[in-house]
């Protein structure tokens, strides 16, 4: 079910064009099961992050993705994605900087 949402597939491609997550892991890259008793992975009708469990070559780690969309049935905006390795080393590849455009418009 998840591994067809956008914001799933979106975050895969960040990690798969990323280098420096790319090489931490080592290749292959591989995407394993999402732990559904994690109480990270969390979905409702706006809002979405997974804890999704990768190893590669050289490490093992999480890709955490954080998504929300406005209203339900729109299209599902990811706001950040990083890769926790388990030594506790964070890469970060990608945030969003509509947190930032939405504050400049309250103002």
């Amino acid at each position: 079910m998840f591994s067809k949402t956008s914001y799933y597939q979106s975050a895969l491609e960040h990690l798969r064009s990323h280098p420096e997550a790319l090489e931490a892991l080592g290749l292959p890259v591989n995407i394993h099961y999402l732990h559904l008793t994690d109480r990270f992975n969390f979905i409702d009708i706006t809002d979405a992050q997974l804890k999704i469990p990768v190893s590669g070559s050289k490490a093992k780690g999480h890709l955490y993705v954080s998504s929300s969309r406005g209203a339900p049935f729109k299209r599902w905006n990811l706001q950040e994605v990083f890769l926790e390795l388990r030594g506790g080393q964070q890469i970060p590849m990608f945030k969003s900087s509509e947190e930032n455009s939405d504050d400049t418009k309250k103002e």
